[in-house]
């Protein structure tokens, strides 16, 4: 590429210790970029990079103050995403973690509404919004552990079994090959879909030990959250 693009990868619904959690690229779009973030997105190679296109501020439509936005496009390496749970996440950390935290994300599928509780940060998605999942409901979370992703060559696939059903306790793990995610370690958008359909709050373990909460809202909504930190700076 011709120009350095600085890049700050965050890992998205880590575990207590800020172990484990889904890589994200996010990028502040400039002249540099425009134009060029597929291309960018499949040479990072994350599962999902974001581009923060505009900070600013509206009327609120609850109340008639002011609520702080933010403009942002998702891209997996092959495609543009109108939504995405971790990035989501991710990128609502990473703005308050740089001083401009936000209440909305405006995201292509619609308003991602923002909410930070101590070491969390929520957004309330739509199932509507997500990709449609093949869902593979297992007996035990062994069976999940056993899957070859190898064997997924083409559609959206996850996968789940109760850890601890009364509880609410999931264990999960999603393919995406036509995203060019082969395995995705922390899916927030599955996140949402999982919880709509089995209708109530979640505490999901997914990939090698990413940890994401879902809380059950009104229609098809459905907070997500989790622990976010920073990984480290590149530069293309």
């Amino acid at each position: 590429m011709s120009s350095t693009i600085a890049v700050d990868v965050v890992r998205v619904f880590t575990n207590e210790a800020g172990e484990h959690g889904n890589e994200l690229g996010i990028v502040r779009s400039d002249a540099s970029t425009s134009g060029r973030e597929q291309a960018i997105a499949a040479e990072l190679g994350f599962s999902e990079t974001v581009f923060v296109d505009e900070l600013g501020r509206r009327l609120s439509p609850d109340d008639g103050g002011s609520e702080r936005t933010a403009v942002i496009r998702i891209f997996t390496p092959v495609a543009e995403l109108p939504f995405a749970g971790h990035p989501s996440v991710g990128t609502a950390w990473w703005l308050a973690h740089e001083g401009s935290p936000v209440d909305v994300l405006l995201e292509r599928a619609g308003d991602v509404r923002v909410r930070y509780d101590a070491d969390r940060t929520w957004i309330t998605g739509r199932a509507s919004w997500a990709p449609h999942f093949e869902w593979m409901p297992l007996a035990d979370p062994a069976q999940v552990d056993a899957l070859d992703p190898a064997a997924v060559t083409a559609g959206h696939h996850y996968a789940y079994a109760w850890i601890d059903e009364e509880a609410g306790a999931l264990r999960s793990r999603m393919f995406a090959p036509e995203l060019g995610i082969a395995e995705d370690e922390a899916t927030g958008a599955a996140a949402v879909r999982i919880t709509t359909v089995l209708g109530r709050d979640l505490e999901i373990l997914q990939g090698r030990g990413s940890r994401l909460s879902t809380r059950l809202g009104a229609g098809e909504s459905v907070e997500v959250g989790g622990r976010t930190v920073a990984d480290q700076r590149i530069e293309l």
